[in-house]
């Protein structure tokens, strides 16, 4: 994004630059409306994740052998 030697400032304004590309390329209003946006996708998308995992470990738990855990579950120190 940034070239050898470029000072903050100049980062600043490349940075800014290209932000209102995007917003002007995604139709925003704002860049603060497309920050938000971008932040929204990245949440749903970590969402999306965690929801793939929370199904493949309720796939595991269906799995269980419960006269196996039953069993096990006797074996316990405290009262079941």
């Amino acid at each position: 994004m940034t070239a050898k030697g470029m000072t903050s400032v100049s980062v600043s304004y490349e940075v800014r630059r290209q932000l209102n590309t995007l917003r002007t390329h995604g139709g925003y209003r704002s860049v603060d409306e497309l920050l938000q946006d971008l932040i929204r996708q990245h949440r749903m998308a970590r969402m999306d994740g965690s929801l793939g995992t929370l199904r493949a470990r309720a796939k595991d738990a269906a799995n269980v052998d419960v006269d196996h855990l039953v069993e096990r579950l006797k074996l316990a120190p405290f009262k079941v």
